[in-house]
């Protein structure tokens, strides 16, 4: 009964981390895409300076491709372990459990393999203003989308200021990007009546601050965490669970009877056929008959045997 009711919890516990497992590795997946188009427009800006590199270091734990692969194995692995802890099948379990110790594995390797510090400095962001005098040209237009979606992503306005729009490119006002409320027109009406409605914070620190990580990736990491956890719990249980199911199904070795201690057996009597009668088959040979009385002599412990030969 004891071990009956131990099971049960076990099995309910694995149903609790098999859909903690889901809804962590969907949060990973979601958050990981959210941060990985945020993370190519930064990456198509800051082509071929430091910022790129940084940006590259700081991200790719989190959105490399191979863990997102293992997120997407992740929740097969974990509806595989919830059918067998429902069935309470062996073969399901064990492959449930190796799976859990190999993708423990690849994370934990990706994750010391992908780790470096970023090396940047604020100053580095002045090298964006060499990206700002070719906004609006006919053969520029995958970077005048990035300035706009960069701009309008992160409410910012220039590197360090709008006015670097000014001073930069020969443009009298900075592009509608830049209006908190957007409209066609609304930076030149700014400009000339009210600079308010402009983002009046740079793109330079924010792009430095997001490079330096972002709540999202703080998310990330401790999404990360506490899947590995989870792992490690869960093939704890698996593997308690797997010997409590392994010898409820054993079968009990048989055990002998053991002969009554300090009674008699009596004498063993061994009867032959009369005298005189033929035996049955047809073998003539004399047949011999034992007669065996089993006695003891007085507390010796010898035996006795008589032996009567027919003729």
């Amino acid at each position: 009964m004891a071990r009956e009711d131990a099971v049960r919890c076990l099995r309910c516990l694995l149903y609790a981390i098999n859909l903690l497992f889901w809804l962590m590795s969907i949060c990973v997946l979601g958050v990981a895409a959210w941060l990985r188009d945020y993370l190519n427009t930064v990456l198509t800006l800051a082509a071929h300076t430091r910022l790129e590199e940084a940006a590259v270091l700081t991200y790719s734990p989190a959105v490399h491709p191979i863990i997102i692969a293992v997120c997407c194995f992740l929740i097969i692995v974990a509806m595989v372990g919830y059918c067998g802890t429902l069935k309470c099948n062996l073969l399901l379990l064990s492959w449930y459990f190796g799976s859990l110790l190999v993708i423990f594995c690849v994370e934990l390797a990706s994750g010391v393999w992908t780790y470096d510090e970023p090396s940047v400095q604020r100053s580095d962001m002045i090298s964006l203003k060499s990206r700002m005098p070719n906004y609006g040209l006919q053969r520029y237009q995958w970077l005048t989308h990035t300035w706009n979606t960069i701009q309008t992503e992160f409410k910012c306005c220039g590197v360090i200021y709008f006015t670097d729009w000014l001073e930069m490119t020969e443009m009298e006002w900075p592009p509608d990007s830049c209006c908190s409320n957007q409209y066609p027109g609304c930076a030149r009406h700014a400009h000339y009546r009210d600079l308010s409605d402009l983002h009046q914070e740079g793109c330079g620190p924010k792009i430095y601050s997001f490079i330096r990580g972002t709540k999202q990736l703080q998310v990330l990491r401790f999404l990360g965490v506490s899947i590995g956890v989870a792992q490690i719990l869960a093939m704890t249980l698996t593997l308690t669970l797997l010997w409590a199911l392994y010898y409820d199904r054993k079968p009990p070795e048989p055990t002998l009877p053991e002969p009554p201690t300090g009674t008699d057996p009596g004498p063993l009597t061994i009867t032959h056929p009369p005298q005189g009668e033929a035996p049955k088959s047809g073998n003539t040979r004399p047949a011999e008959a034992w007669s065996n009385t089993a006695t003891t002599s007085n507390g010796h412990g010898h035996t006795q045997f008589e032996m009567e030969t027919l003729p």
